[in-house]
């Protein structure tokens, strides 16, 4: 049964040829879960032969555009593909008033439910489970209000044991967050700036690839995604490699590539 992370963006605020803007999409066990939704995510999630109509729920970090920019457009083609199961959508409370303005005002209503959960951002707790996995929300600082999430498979009974991933992005290095991630296989972490412009992810609340590995050991993760790259760095590869001088197991959040967990 697959536990699987495809990488659809790995980009920040601004556009890069090529480089789209965050989202991840979550397989367990044939479960589609996308995981923040910045622009262009719909035409991704083709490429990567999932449908629109696989997605189970949608989780999003923060309000900013380039985590959601493209949430509008992918409802909109689910009604298009006449989707009439509701869809789950967890997030903090800025991305409910998006979605509400959708509903009221767009003007063009869909034929199923869009069932909001506002994300308490300064607790976490568990946000959403069903038979064969948790999802937990993880406080994280950045400029607006903002939450991660673990996402924990469950015992299945038959001595399988359960894999886990933890999305954090954006955020500057928090060791609540590696607390409340502990002993994830599999730990997604914003990498926006090299150690070398750490003045600059002070400033805007994100974090360095050295930062993103520190809470990657501290949390005791089996492996590190690192993603969100500003757009100054054209070679992506310095990222991977001032990770890897603190936390070896770390790997750029390459477009289209898929992390497996056995």
């Amino acid at each position: 049964m697959r536990f699987e992370v495809t990488i659809l963006g790995n980009g920040s605020a601004s556009p890069v040829v090529g480089r789209y803007q965050t989202a991840h999409v979550l397989n367990v066990r044939e479960q589609f879960f996308l995981v923040d939704c910045g622009e262009g995510t719909q035409e991704r999630l083709m490429r990567a032969g999932v449908s629109p109509l696989q997605i189970r729920a949608v989780f999003v970090s923060h309000i900013h555009g380039d985590h959601v920019y493209g949430l509008l457009p992918l409802v909109s083609s689910m009604g298009f593909m006449g989707r009439k199961s509701p869809l789950p959508i967890f997030g903090p409370a800025g991305v409910g008033r998006l979605i509400d303005f959708f509903v009221n005002d767009f003007g063009q209503p869909v034929d199923f439910p869009l069932e909001f959960t506002a994300v308490d951002t300064s607790n976490g707790g568990l946000v959403y489970e069903n038979k064969s996995m948790e999802v937990h929300s993880v406080p994280l600082r950045h400029r607006v209000p903002t939450t991660g999430y673990v996402f924990r498979e469950k015992q299945d009974g038959v001595g399988t044991v359960p894999r886990s991933y933890a999305f954090l992005s954006d955020t500057t290095a928090s060791g609540r967050a590696a607390l409340l991630a502990k002993g994830v296989d599999l730990m997604y972490h914003e990498a926006t700036f090299s150690d070398a412009d750490r003045h600059l992810a002070a400033r805007t609340g994100h974090s360095t690839a050295l930062g993103a590995a520190k809470i990657a050991l501290k949390a005791e993760a089996g492996k590190l995604i690192i993603g969100h790259f500003s757009a100054r760095y054209k070679d992506v590869s310095v990222l991977e490699a001032e990770a890897r001088t603190v936390f070896e197991q770390s790997y750029i959040a390459e477009q289209g590539r898929v992390f497996s967990l056995r």
